[in-house]
């Protein structure tokens, strides 16, 4: 029996055929692990961080954060003891702000004994620019 030639059109999308080998791979972009402020963040080239306040930047400054705990994913990934020498990763400070306010009360019962205080967090908004290393 033969089969009709192949007229296209609605179940032209239906074949499964695999993907060409030039398609075939995975691109990973690279990752690392960062220790900025007594807190580790997992980081890729693009992300946007909201952390502590920076001192003494302002918006538009680059930043260099040597401390990096990991580099790489996979069977390619490095791990520092503590921290991996000569990476380096570059960071834009888009903002710098104050976070939410929190307040904090205090009361003993029956003392008469109240006090009210609070407390906004500096923070700054930075975009990881690179990971060199």
């Amino acid at each position: 029996m033969q089969m009709p030639p192949f007229q296209g059109g609605a179940r032209a999308n239906s074949l499964l055929l695999p993907p060409p080998k030039s398609l075939s791979f995975t691109v990973f972009p690279m990752k690392a692990t960062i220790k900025s402020q007594g807190r580790q963040f997992n980081v890729t080239e693009g992300d946007v961080l909201i952390i502590n306040r920076f001192p003494n930047t302002e918006k538009g400054s680059t930043v260099e954060i040597t401390d990096v705990l990991t580099l790489g994913e996979g069977e390619s990934i490095q791990v520092g003891t503590p921290t991996i020498k000569g990476v380096t990763v570059s960071a834009t400070v888009l903002e710098n702000k104050r976070g939410k306010k929190v307040k904090i009360f205090k009361k003993h019962k029956r003392k008469g004994y109240e006090r009210t205080r609070g407390h906004r967090q500096e923070l700054s908004v930075i975009k990881i620019n690179s990971i060199n290393g």
